[in-house]
């Protein structure tokens, strides 16, 4: 019951941020979508009894490789169940999450023809590899078999190190300098209550509030 009062909170700080600050675009999970419409029937109706678009509608930005699973593929990743690949993570790390990733069981030896469907190593590699061409013949190449998991396991490793690293190395620069963070952070809040607050007189005055 509790989470899901969190749950509910948090939609209502997503539904207000959009509001206030005006969001044109907002990058959400697929299960978040209907939050983004019921936002956006709420500044139709604001905008209809105003008389004017006040208010633009957002968009929900949903991510085309919808969820990513775990590497264990058991639902999605989660830190708690420790099957995620975080962007703090090591090159060694990373190698050794995608060898702990899940593939087709029956897929013994090489030759063997593997399954694509609900394969882990697969559904990264339709996320996160440029190549997409290239994927679509290693899995022509895996069903019919004669492709190992250990050389598209490779293949993964380097392109998610190649990811990873440059934000690692970024954070690792950002956490030596705190006070610069704190700064930023302060000039985001203010820069953010200067626009809620222009907002909220605006939807004030156009719905005749400051009459009250």
């Amino acid at each position: 019951m509790e989470a899901r009062v969190d749950e509910a909170q948090g939609y209502v700080r997503l539904g207000n941020w959009i509001l206030l600050v005006r969001v044109s675009g907002e990058r959400v999970g697929e299960d978040q979508a209907p939050i983004i419409e019921q936002t956006n029937e709420l500044v139709r109706r604001l905008n209809r009894h105003i008389g004017r678009a006040l208010l633009p509608e957002a968009k929900a930005l949903i991510p085309t490789t919808g969820r990513l699973p775990g590497v264990d593929g058991k639902a999605k990743m989660s830190k708690s169940q420790g099957n995620a690949i975080p962007l703090s993570a090591s090159n060694a790390e990373i190698a050794a999450a995608v060898q702990r990733m899940y593939t087709d069981p029956n897929h013994l030896r090489a030759s063997d023809p593997g399954q694509v469907e609900g394969n882990v190593m697969f559904t990264y590699l339709d996320a996160f590899d440029p190549d997409a061409e290239a994927v679509a013949e290693l899995k022509a190449d895996y069903r019919r078999g004669g492709l190992g998991d250990m050389a598209l396991k490779r293949r993964l490793t380097g392109i998610l190190q190649a990811i990873v690293a440059p934000i690692r190395d970024r954070r690792l620069e950002l956490a030596a300098d705190p006070d610069t963070i704190m700064d930023i952070l302060r000039a985001g809040a203010e820069k953010g209550r200067q626009v809620t607050e222009r907002t909220k007189a605006e939807i004030m005055e156009g719905l005749d509030l400051f009459r009250l």
